[in-house]
């Protein structure tokens, strides 16, 4: 079966009652690109890392797009057998339906058969609207938290909201002076 297109995402989207805002921007592939962006969209902005832990399970770490993740420890908070590793460009593209750079819970519409553990950012989650692109790097979607929370469980995927581990001494440097 064929990836969701972004049309079928937005109709998928009004057929559950969601609304959302579309930006469309040039398109961005990281976080430092899309920072002049997002200084004039609202809202919370986010990084998705689409991972993999030792015994091939996949997980999607939808996070706030600047936190500091403490990577070597993320394992240990969403549940992995051993540490995380990038997904591949293809496999990103045979279960989410997207490409690197484009990587988006949206993409959850095709994950079909459920293979992905969706890790949600509790400092994301605060913000009212959150952003996301629409299975594609060349605009964004604004819509409140509720309402992605909504989506997902649509799709069959039902989140953990938590902190995400910090780099050991995060704490400290942003304390200091």
């Amino acid at each position: 079966m064929s990836p969701a297109t972004p049309e079928a995402l937005l109709g998928f989207l009004e057929e559950l009652g969601i609304a959302v805002r579309t930006t469309l921007h040039p398109p961005v592939h990281t976080v430092a690109e899309s920072r002049d962006l997002k200084a004039g969209l609202p809202g919370g902005h986010s990084k998705n890392l689409f991972l993999k832990d030792k015994r091939g399970r996949l997980f999607l770490v939808v996070a706030e797009a600047e936190a500091r993740i403490d990577l070597k420890r993320l394992h240990t908070a969403v549940g992995a057998t051993g540490r995380l590793s990038f997904g591949s460009a293809e496999q990103l593209l045979a279960v989410l339906g997207v490409r690197p750079g484009s990587v988006t819970p949206f993409g959850l519409i095709n994950d079909r058969e459920r293979l992905v553990t969706v890790i949600l950012d509790a400092g994301l989650m605060a913000h009212d609207p959150v952003n996301f692109h629409p299975l594609h790097n060349a605009a964004t979607l604004a819509l409140a938290p509720g309402d992605l929370l909504r989506f997902l469980a649509a799709t069959g995927h039902a989140p953990r909201i938590q902190a995400l581990p910090e780099p050991a001494g995060a704490e400290e440097a942003e304390a200091a002076p």
